[in-house]
């Protein structure tokens, strides 16, 4: 497998396989004008990075790798991974543990002290796989949806 950061020719992979699930599915739409700007955004932002993986010329997934700093924890920075998807039809053969390996060597590379991340209540299968992988629920999260 190859990680890589994202380019413009990304974008309809990444939008599909964020539409590649029951709660994507409702709320993702073809590619447009503001994901271009959205990932151009992105790519400017040395502190983001759009993160895809491909197979054997596939791409099969995908996450956002944000680095955040901080004045808590004696001023460390921090990671937080979102937009992770693995191909529907490929989950479960370990991809996802290898993609969160990388981002965590990557986050760790760049001198994070912490790797954090949201996930959907409803997304039960997640749960046990960030628990696999020696995420705690330390936290309650909060969303608003604005605009």
């Amino acid at each position: 497998m190859i990680f890589r950061d994202a380019v413009p020719a990304d974008l309809p992979a990444i939008l599909a396989l964020m539409a590649d699930d029951i709660l994507g599915a409702s709320r993702e739409i073809p590619c447009g004008p503001q994901h271009k700007k959205a990932l151009a955004d992105i790519t400017a932002d040395p502190r983001n990075r759009m993160i895809v993986v491909e197979r054997e010329g596939e791409l099969i997934g995908c996450a956002q790798l944000t680095y955040i700093p901080g004045l808590s924890r004696n001023a460390s920075e921090r990671a937080l991974i979102e937009s992770v998807r693995i191909r529907s039809d490929l989950r479960g053969q370990g991809l996802g543990q290898q993609l969160f390996e990388w981002l965590i060597a990557e986050a760790t590379a760049h001198g994070c002290t912490l790797v954090q991340l949201t996930t959907d209540k409803r997304r039960t299968d997640a749960h046990r796989f960030y628990d696999r992988l020696g995420f705690t629920k330390s936290h309650e999260g909060y969303k608003l949806t604005v605009g």
